[in-house]
This record gives structure tokens, sequence and C-alpha cells, in this order.
């Protein structure tokens, strides 16, 4: 498996979030198109899955799993216990199973498809579907380093990817798998005071939505701490303070904190019943 053009990868659940992951691959070289393959009980997302990629799809979960080097399980939480019945004494310990099923603990594959399988649990955000997404994995089972190092340069086609402990996942939820939702708000949130103050809409949410990117790639691209940067651009009694003043009599820092927290327990409250 040293040469990843040449790996068959195969998605159990053919919607977008497969569809994004594949094309990545497909597009970036790490894979050809005609070494992907995908099933899905949903003709339509089938049809989209093959449009999109140019891959094949398939009616048969399993037909999918004795094809792939790497079979990706990309289906809703609920839906995975069935599916792991399904693929029980199919998945060898000469494949990788990777799982973007959303809080859905390694201890589950292991537990229903033996402790000799190499799997890797993935956290990705939605913006994998424009190239932009913030992934987290965390191996179980058998998998390798040379393993989280492929599943790296997997994610790596649609975004950035870290390695985490499993045990940290639930903060990955409640940070980067949440976080667009909040980013969202922030950013209608700063189009709304500019229309507040007199500026068209579609002007206000263009010059919003392209200053959070900017900004993010100004941390990214620099590596500098956060409030350097922000420091950086604050001039004494100058506007930009003003408006830091209200942020912080407002508790911006200390709401997005929360949310990070909420959501982080609510994730791990979900896995518990999973």
């Amino acid at each position: 498996m040293s040469d990843s053009r040449q790996m068959k990868v195969g998605f159990i659940g053919a919607g977008r979030m497969a569809t994004a992951l594949a094309g990545g691959l497909i597009s970036s070289g790490f894979t050809s198109a005609e070494n992907v393959c995908a099933s899905d009980t949903y003709e339509s997302a089938r049809e989209k899955f093959a449009h999109e990629t140019g891959a094949t799809t398939l009616e048969a979960n399993l037909t999918v799993a004795e094809l792939s080097d790497i079979v990706i399980l990309a289906v809703k939480p609920q839906q995975l216990p069935d599916v792991l019945q399904e693929l029980k004494g199919t998945i060898s310990e000469k494949q990788l199973l990777v799982s973007i099923a959303a809080g859905s603990p390694l201890s589950l594959f292991l537990e229903t498809l033996g402790d000799s399988i190499r799997v890797i649990r993935v956290m990705p955000n939605t913006p994998c579907l424009v190239k932009q997404g913030a992934s987290a994995f965390a191996r179980g089972g058998k998998a390798t380093e040379a393993d989280a190092s492929l599943v790296d340069t997997l994610l790596s086609t649609v975004g950035i990817a870290v390695e985490v402990p499993e045990s940290q996942l639930d903060a990955v939820t409640g940070l980067s798998g949440s976080g667009p939702a909040y980013i969202y708000q922030i950013i209608e949130a700063l189009s709304d005071g500019a229309v507040r103050m007199g500026l068209p809409r579609h002007v206000a949410t263009q010059l919003a939505a392209q200053t959070v990117k900017g900004a993010a790639e100004m941390v990214l691209e620099t590596g500098e701490h956060p409030g350097a940067l922000k420091d950086a651009v604050t001039s004494p009694g100058g506007t930009t303070i003003a408006g830091i003043h209200a942020l912080e009599s407002g508790g911006l820092r200390s709401s997005l904190m929360n949310a990070v927290a909420a959501a982080t327990l609510r994730s791990i409250e979900l896995g518990k019943k999973s």
C-alpha cells in the first residue's frame, strides 16, 4: 500500500462528505477515479457521486468492501451498527477502515469487527466540501503510524488534518466540528451591523465573509498569536479598540468559549448513548 495511486478506495455512503473526499482524492492525484467506488441506498446519491467524481457506484456495501484497500464509512451514526454487522467477516487486517460517522467510538468497531482490524476514526467538518476542512483523527485497533500518515494525506486533500487521542475528539467536535456554525453567526452579525450603519446587504455580507477568511489566513500563514495580530491593528484611541471594547462588554469571548464547552459536553453525552 505504499503507492496511493494504486490504492482502491471504497466509500460506504455516497453523500456530500463522501463526494467531497472522493473529489479531493482524485483531483489531488492521491488516487485515480478508476480506483474509487461507492455504495449508497439512495440511487440519487449514487448518481450525484458518479457525476461529480467520475468514479464507479454500486448498490452493495459488501462489494465495495471486498474491492477496496481503504474502506471509508460515510454513513449516519444511526446506520453504523447495521453496516458494521453487514461487514463482519469481510473487513480484514489487510484493509484500513476509516470512519467519519460522528460520535461513534473506536470501541464499537473493535467489538463488532474484532480487535485485529486497522481502524481510524475521523472528525471532519463541512468546509471539507470546499476543500477548506479542519479534521482530526484517532487510531484504533492495529492501525499503525503509516496508516495515520496515509489518513493525514487523505484528509489534507480537502483541508488540514491533525492526529489526536480519541479522548480529545469530543473537544474537536465542539471546536472545529460545530465551529463553522459559530462563524456563520459571526459573519451574519457583522453584516447586520454594517447594514445598520448604511451598507447594502450584499456588500456587507461579502466584506464580512472575506474579512473572516482573511483574518484566518493571517493566523495560519504568519503563525503569530491571534492576540498579537489583534494588537497590530488596534491603535491607541482608534476605531478598532472602540469596537473591541464593545465586544468585551457584550461577552463575545466568554460566549464563544462557552459554545465550545457546551458542544463538547453534548458530544460526550451523545457518545454515551451510541
